[in-house]
């Protein structure tokens, strides 16, 4: 019987991200034949204790304190190592964020263990636990499974449901660390406003833009200024997220006006990233295999283009609207405004 420990650390607020909620979701369907213990590290855990009191767990671990708020690699995996220790887990799931992607393989090194990343799935084959995992540019799916122990995971974001249950009170041990030489400072965080931010992974909506958006239009010029004002306004009204093809963000490199507020992070498909929004929308490009292996996870997929005969009309939309994506997106937000 595997001894099966979540991990997962505190937000801003105290309580647990909507990533680490959906690999708790996965690890309770993994832990209905094992042993559940919940690991949570941050400056006050105990609103995150609160928050998840009726996973099933049988013991709530903690590490907690000031410098275990801020994301460090020092204090994350001096937190980390002392939870995997202390609960004796021979396997440790937590959510694919920053803090444990960059910490936990040192320290499945400290422990004597291995660490698998990228994880989309978790489940029981052969009555053992088994990852799934995806390779090849998201294009073969592998399920693997490992004899060592302990064994640790970093599941996907968008891969599970998130964990809902009703808060209450549990009871957390405290895990003593020794807080190890700290060289870093944090004095804040600098972001950009809401909405100069054009990559919201929570986005109900994927909007896609290719390089359709920066060529000639019907009256022989480009508009990459009115392209800006629209994909702008748009993403202002609806919230959504901000895609790229390839051909976009390379355009830089040909001497091209490109849009301003993309860049190669905007990037979807083979070379860029494989996002898992309910719903996708592509204006100008073409839908080509590169471009689209980005979209599997998308569960509705629609495109706007004036070619009939793109990559798009060839069964890799739901729906194609053949039409002029400057008057569609136009009419589109002053419909939402």
């Amino acid at each position: 019987m595997e001894t099966i420990l979540f991990l997962a650390h505190t937000e801003p607020g105290g309580g647990l991200g909507k990533s680490a909620l959906e690999a708790l979701g996965a690890v309770r369907a993994l832990a209905a034949g094992g042993r559940l213990t919940v690991g949570l590290a941050g400056a006050d855990v105990a609103p995150a204790a609160r928050q998840i009191a009726a996973c099933g767990a049988e013991r709530f671990l903690a590490v907690e304190g000031e410098a275990f708020g801020q994301s460090r690699y020092a204090t994350d995996a001096a937190a980390a190592e002392a939870l995997c220790r202390a609960s004796g887990a021979t396997l440790v799931i937590a959510p694919a964020t920053s803090r444990w992607s960059r910490s936990l393989p040192g320290v499945a090194y400290r422990i004597g263990g291995r660490v698998d990343t990228h994880a989309t799935a978790v489940s029981e084959v052969n009555g053992a636990p088994a990852v799934t995992r995806w390779f090849y540019r998201q294009r073969m799916e592998a399920v693997l499974s490992r004899s060592q122990r302990p064994w640790m995971v970093l599941l996907d974001p968008g891969c599970a449901p998130a964990f809902e249950g009703a808060p209450g009170e549990v009871a957390v041990e405290s895990v003593p660390v020794a807080v190890p030489e700290v060289r870093t400072t944090v004095t804040g965080v600098q972001a950009p406003k809401a909405d100069e931010q054009t990559i919201r992974p929570d986005a109900k909506l994927l909007f896609v833009a290719g390089a359709g958006w920066t060529k000639k239009q019907a009256d022989g010029l480009a508009h990459p200024e009115d392209a800006e004002q629209i994909i702008l306004g748009f993403l202002r009204a609806s919230k959504a997220s901000l895609g790229s093809s390839k051909s976009l963000v390379d355009l830089s490199g040909e001497g091209q006006q490109v849009l301003r507020f993309m860049t190669h992070l905007n990037q979807v498909g083979q070379t860029g990233s494989t996002p898992r929004h309910p719903k996708g929308l592509s204006t100008c490009c073409h839908g080509e295999e590169p471009h689209v292996v980005g979209w599997r996870f998308v569960q509705q997929r629609r495109a706007i283009n004036l070619d009939t005969n793109c990559g798009w009309a060839r069964g890799k939309a739901d729906v194609l609207y053949v039409a002029d994506a400057f008057e569609v997106m136009r009419h589109v937000t002053r419909l939402l405004a």
